[in-house]
């Protein structure tokens, strides 16, 4: 495939920039569709944008109608950006037509979604790929290499943290939720994703049991907004059939910009950690079958491979390595870079752990559409 006509199905704030990036930084890659409800988002100005998109792309064929669009624009592969609560749905439309798919996680909403999804990828001509951008930056990269090159050793207990600074009435709060009330509703412990997927890399088998809590709400009624009835905080234990154990928190409210995304793994042979406190983050690590001495590096996100690419924006450069791969994959015929089984694994964990927390924090099973006995699971 020497070109790639791309579309884009969801322009918020991410949507906006996904397209944007792929159309002004991979001179083989061809924008040709654009998708979304409310045509304002490609036609007019919209948040953090110079201009409004359809000056950017003027070539590029606006669609208010996602099937038209995939009946009319001859794609051959589209960016799935809709709100984390609806990507299923566009992406088996998409493997349906053979169009190849990068969606953002979490990949769906609900067990019934990962099934059909599952189903839709296994018959499909296309791949399908997971923008985890998370398992892209400086830190998963290293993790990597040093599980791969046993300095780790075996890892017995891992945990992670994700949390955001909450402003509810801050331009950055109206900017980022103006397109999709999922970010005010979601429950947060189901916004996983980024905090599993680059542990879950160096795991050779799958979460299977949760144990989830969360706190409830403390602030004054009139801090959260209408319909919000998300915890302040979750923090979940999950475990795998070794014995693993992996801690996550995340947040629905938080008064501190503390950092966002923080990360240590515990292993036979040695220990490595990702810290972001007050926008310094470090990794450190050391190693028996190395230097015992706690090294300290910097932390930012870039991936090492990108380092020296000026093009590589994006989230610290994650979304550009994101993008790069999966049009590599489409150009070469290669594999999903991050595949949908990949995805699932990241994503069904929060949803388990939503249910055990709704549980009183009871210890629930969970199964993937990859197990034999997964059709029991499916209510």
């Amino acid at each position: 495939m020497d070109k790639i006509r791309l579309g884009v199905v969801g322009l918020g704030h991410r949507g906006r920039q996904m397209f944007h990036l792929s159309g002004i930084s991979f001179d083989y890659v061809i924008p040709v569709a654009a998708c979304d409800l409310f045509s304002r988002n490609w036609y007019k100005k919209q948040w953090l944008m110079d201009k409004p998109m359809a000056e950017y792309f003027p070539e590029t064929e606006f669609y208010d109608s996602y099937d038209e669009m995939l009946e009319k624009a001859g794609l051959d592969a589209v960016l799935v950006e809709t709100g984390a609560d609806v990507h299923a749905n566009f992406c088996v439309k998409a493997l349906e037509h053979n169009v190849n798919v990068l969606t953002d996680i979490p990949v769906v909403a609900n067990l019934e979604e990962a099934d059909i999804l599952w189903k839709a990828a296994q018959k499909s001509k296309a791949i399908i790929s997971v923008g985890a951008n998370p398992n892209e930056q400086k830190f998963a990269c290293m993790l990597k290499d040093f599980y791969e090159s046993g300095k780790l050793g075996k890892p017995y207990y891992m945990e992670a943290e994700y949390i955001h600074w909450s402003l509810p009435n801050s331009e950055f709060h109206k900017g980022i939720t103006e397109n999709g009330d999922w970010r005010k509703l979601l429950c947060p412990i189901r916004y996983c994703t980024h905090s599993l997927g680059p542990l879950l890399a160096i795991l050779d088998e799958d979460l299977k049991e949760v144990s989830c809590f969360g706190t409830g709400q403390h602030a004054d009624s009139s801090e959260y907004e209408e319909g919000n009835k998300k915890d302040d905080m979750s923090c979940a234990q999950f475990r795998t059939d070794s014995g693993v154990v992996v801690r996550l928190l995340r947040n629905g409210r938080c008064r501190a910009a503390i950092g966002n995304h923080n990360y240590r793994v515990f292993g036979t042979e040695g220990y490595m950690e990702r810290i972001d406190r007050l926008d310094k983050p470090t990794i450190r690590f050391n190693s028996m079958k190395d230097n015992p001495e706690l090294q300290e590096i910097s932390g930012e996100f870039m991936p090492p491979a990108y380092a020296d690419n000026p093009n590589a924006v994006g989230h610290g450069g994650m979304d550009y390595a994101i993008l790069d791969k999966f049009f590599n994959a489409l150009k070469n015929g290669l594999p999903a870079p991050i595949s949908l089984k990949e995805g699932l694994a990241m994503t069904l964990p929060g949803i388990y752990a939503e249910e055990s927390s709704k549980r009183g924090g009871e210890i629930v099973k969970m199964l993937y559409p990859w197990d034999n006995d997964w059709s029991t699971n499916i209510k």
